[in-house]
């Protein structure tokens, strides 16, 4: 796994995103420690960031709970790393440019006009994710 440093502060500083339906405020830490969107709903040991807003998008999509799905930018307070369920198994390379990190993230920012997937494809994800959770398919975030 490829582990890479959070950027220096700059005017060009790349741009992260979170998915989620928790509602979060500008300065707030997203930490580790909370149950997991996947696998097997273990208290996550990472949290996960990606630098596209598609990727964000679906994190929000399939995020557990009620609520609204909501994106916010974030900025990483330590080293990130690529994300091994989608660097791994599904996207070699990380085209989605997806990472997880044990170390918070500072709410900077929330995205709000923004348009997800369409309803249909959202389930058919829903359910692929469901089914491999019935295989006993486990995600590698909980390691």
């Amino acid at each position: 796994m490829a582990s890479t440093s959070p950027p220096s502060p700059s005017p060009f500083a790349q741009t992260f995103f979170h998915g989620t339906k928790a509602v979060l405020k500008l300065g707030e830490l997203i930490q580790p420690g909370y149950n997991s969107n996947f696998g097997q709903g273990k208290n996550a040991k990472h949290i996960f960031l990606t630098a596209t807003l598609d990727a964000a998008i679906w994190g929000a999509e399939l995020a557990l709970g009620e609520g609204r799905e909501r994106i916010y930018l974030i900025e990483p307070t330590g080293p990130l790393e690529d994300d091994p369920d989608l660097t791994d198994k599904i996207f070699p390379g990380n085209p989605t440019k997806s990472y997880r990190s044990q170390h918070p993230f500072k709410v900077v920012g929330e995205v709000t006009l923004w348009q997800g997937h369409p309803k249909e494809q959202v389930q058919v994800m829903k359910e692929r994710l469901a089914k491999l959770k019935e295989q006993g398919i486990s995600s590698l975030n909980e390691e």
